[in-house]
């Protein structure tokens, strides 16, 4: 097996950092999604991803850069021989690490979601202790589209598995496209066991709600009394429709908050809805027009001079 800090690309001391942004780098040029009819960029996939999981677990990383393990997580000198002693050597067998799949481990793609390649060595004695553990089944990868309300609010999600069965996926917080999350043991059947589903979030846009960073914009037509006069009207969010006092005098542009009806964020806060006022004027009402024109204060000032024209 390749030296992992060779197959991320990064030198031995490399700090956490560089590693997240090598994997990033490598994960997006090969991932599966991206290489459907080349299996061997979805092999290497497989590998920068062990390498990954290996280099961000700190126990693992020691115990790989003090010779205890190879790239695989294997001990090269099982129960407990120098290396190089009885049985020792790298590449010696010993028994797979966990790298964990029980399908609660969610969140986003640098943060080691995608798991440990699962299809290293068959059957057969190694350095003659044991026997390493039989291979797990692929991985399997998803795209699932999520309404855009359904990632404000974090409603569950189902995904149609192959074999006809439906898992309940519960998004993160934090979700956005992109965000990528496993499922253990939902992937195809191998010899040691199913492999896992690596679920890659798609957000769908809507028709009048808007992502800006954690909060939600929403461009809201008032009519002119409502914007002379002042009122209390419904404005939807993506939770359920709330009352807004508009303040008198509101021009086109003001925009007011609702607190608390924006996207979920990792420390359990929410960000707001933003909504912007804007003014819908009737179309050819010759009574607007003849009060208009009717109007003392119709021209005087100049909104556009702080524009400097």
């Amino acid at each position: 097996m390749a030296d992992p800090y060779a197959t991320l690309g990064v030198s031995r001391g490399a700090g956490e950092d560089e590693i997240k942004k090598a994997y990033r780098k490598l994960a997006k040029e090969l991932h599966p999604d991206r290489n459907r009819d080349n299996p061997k960029a979805s092999e290497r996939f497989s590998q920068v991803t062990n390498a990954y999981d290996l280099l961000t677990d700190k126990d693992k990383r020691a115990r790989f850069d003090r010779g205890e393990i190879d790239a695989d997580g294997n001990p090269t000198a099982p129960f407990g021989f120098g290396r190089g002693g009885p049985g020792g050597g790298a590449g010696g067998g010993g028994f797979r690490p966990d790298f964990g799949s029980d399908g609660g481990d969610f969140g986003d793609i640098f943060e080691g979601l995608f798991g440990g390649a699962r299809g290293g060595g068959g059957g057969g004695f190694a350095s003659g202790f044991g026997r390493r553990q039989a291979p797990k089944g692929a991985n399997v990868a998803y795209r699932v589209a999520v309404p855009f309300v359904d990632a404000v609010t974090l409603a569950p999600q189902r995904l149609n598995l192959p074999d006809g069965t439906t898992v309940e996926v519960k998004l993160p917080a934090g979700v956005d496209t992109g965000t990528q999350m496993r499922l253990g043991g939902k992937g195809q059947p191998g010899p040691g066991g199913n492999g896992d589903a690596m679920v890659t979030i798609e957000v769908q846009p809507h028709p009048f709600f808007k992502r800006d960073g954690d909060d939600v914009r929403l461009d809201l037509p008032i009519t002119l009394a409502e914007a002379v006069l002042g009122d209390e009207v419904r404005v939807p969010t993506p939770d359920s429709a709330v009352k807004l006092k508009v303040p008198r005098g509101a021009s086109s542009g003001k925009t007011l908050r609702v607190r608390g009806r924006g996207f979920h964020r990792k420390d359990g806060t929410r960000g707001d809805l933003l909504v912007t006022l804007m003014v819908d004027l009737p179309a050819d009402d010759a009574a607007l027009q003849a009060f208009v024109e009717g109007w003392e204060g119709a021209h005087k000032g100049n909104p556009r001079g702080r524009l400097g024209v």
